[in-house]
């Protein structure tokens, strides 16, 4: 029998089902993370450049952006409920045994979230009722607060690549906690600032491909270009900062976390001169089927000289290790995350090579098609990063500490698929009506802008600039008469 196969038969049942309710949330939530994280700070950079240039439009889009923005949040607050529920119910073995060494993280994510609901409450409430200036500065916090939030999480989940800051007792339970060092661990550095700039650039091009699709509908005025450029722009900087960051992350994979490093690039024996597969397929004997092979490029990059030591899967013993199907899935994700994220550096360049040599927004076509789905190319990378990142690391949950078997719930498994059946209806019909509400706020915007073109009274509250003064209040008699 395959290793794959008697490894499988000898988890517990639960541990399937468990494993695919945890995927879906995460996997649905992570969605909504980028305009979590970094749409507040373009949605601020906007509102400056309207207040900065005296321009209604950029001063529009902030407002219009914020209600998104709160609209994004209160779903994100479902999603992201149910994952912290899902943590005590679905791994009670990890929660138990070692949350009181990183559960710190969760903790600072829960004050930031806290923080950041009461922000965009203030920020969305003070529209045309607070002074300019006063109003800006009462937003700038909430790209802080998210950051924090996103801190708290990050700090959780590198502490369960490199568990660090506890000793470990008789009975193999953590004792002597240091705090500081289960927060700070070696890769947490390198896995926050690569989370955040992604965050950053996902967004960017999710918002911008909103008014890509515009510009090739001929929407063109400046309301659309401003709309396009201002978080195109940002996305632009930041993906060949993110190039960089990836490739510092995978470099320190390989030396805090070897034989994850070896999953993702199926390396199977430990040696030098170890080529490089782009795709392919590793067999339970080792051996890579299929894909592009390109020699000893995976040792030049780890080390940066083809005399460089890979580790392979072969080092350690079958149950400590991931199996040759979990090991594809890894590659196959890391694969589509650098050569997704390689084709926005190449849309990124374009665009910033028009712009130095014409100071201008680029006038192709193909252009604005590939910047309209650039959104969803983002938002796969890092569906993909993260795939990578939690199948590389089996089977542990807490890496060399314990594994995913031991932390998993002793629910019966036909309980947890009638869960995970319902949290997709529920899912479905939460995103079905995020959807709907978009859509309700565009149709309402253009109807409002239509109006206001063609000299009409525009519906409120788009009827004048965002800081525009407020109407009168009714004066009455005390008896319901004005």
């Amino acid at each position: 029998m395959p290793t794959s196969f008697h490894l499988l038969a000898e988890a517990p049942a639960q541990l399937l089902p468990a494993r695919e309710l945890m995927a879906f949330t995460l996997a649905a939530h992570i969605v909504l993370v980028p305009l979590g994280v970094a749409f507040p700070f373009i949605t601020l950079v906007m509102h400056h450049r309207g207040l900065r240039r005296q321009d209604p439009a950029a001063l529009l889009l902030a407002r219009r952006w914020s209600a998104v923005m709160a609209v994004q949040f209160a779903l994100g607050i479902v999603t992201g409920t149910v994952l912290s529920f899902e943590f005590g119910l679905l791994w009670p073995g990890l929660m138990g045994r070692w949350g009181d060494v990183f559960g710190i993280g969760f903790g600072v994510e829960a004050w930031a979230f806290f923080l950041e609901a009461v922000l965009i409450a203030i920020y969305l409430y003070g529209w045309r009722r607070l002074k300019p200036r006063t109003h800006f500065l009462l937003g700038l916090p909430l790209p802080a607060a998210a950051l924090l939030g996103a801190f708290g999480i990050l700090a959780a989940n590198s502490w369960m690549n490199t568990p660090q800051g506890f000793t470990l007792d008789a009975q193999g339970d953590p004792v002597d906690v240091n705090v500081w060092k289960a927060v700070f661990t070696p890769m947490l550095g390198p896995q926050y600032w690569h989370f955040v700039v992604a965050m950053v650039l996902t967004a960017g091009f999710m918002v911008s491909g909103v008014y890509a699709t515009g510009w090739l509908r001929g929407r063109r005025d400046h309301y659309h270009r401003l709309g396009f450029a201002v978080p195109f722009t940002i996305a632009a900087v930041a993906t060949p900062v993110q190039f960089v960051l990836g490739d510092s992350l995978a470099r320190s994979v390989f030396h805090e976390q070897p034989v994850k490093f070896a999953a993702m690039e199926i390396v199977w024996k430990t040696d030098t001169r170890v080529p490089e597969y782009i795709f392919g397929r590793l067999q339970e004997d080792g051996t890579v089927k299929g894909g592009i092979r390109i020699p000893m490029l995976d040792s030049l990059l780890a080390g940066f000289s083809v005399d460089t030591e890979v580790r392979g899967l072969s080092s350690v013993a079958a149950d400590q290790r991931p199996t040759a199907t979990q090991a594809t899935i890894a590659h196959w994700a890391f694969d589509i995350m650098v050569l997704v994220g390689s084709a926005l550096v190449v849309l990124a360049l374009w665009y910033g090579l028009v712009w130095l040599r014409y100071r201008r927004l680029p006038a192709s076509r193909w252009f604005y098609r590939c910047a309209a789905c650039a959104g969803v190319g983002a938002v796969v990378t890092v569906e993909a990063g993260w795939v990578a990142a939690e199948v590389g690391r089996q089977p542990w949950i807490v890496y060399e500490n314990m594994r995913v078997a031991e932390a998993v719930t002793a629910t019966r498994s036909p309980t947890l698929w009638v869960m995970f059946g319902i949290v997709v209806v529920v899912y479905a019909f939460l995103f079905g009506s995020f959807l709907a509400v978009l859509l309700s706020l565009r149709k309402r915007w253009r109807l409002a802008d239509a109006q206001h073109s063609a000299g009409g009274p525009a519906a409120a509250p788009e009827a004048d600039a965002p800081y525009g003064p407020r109407g009168p209040l009714p004066v009455g008699d005390g008896e319901g008469t004005p």
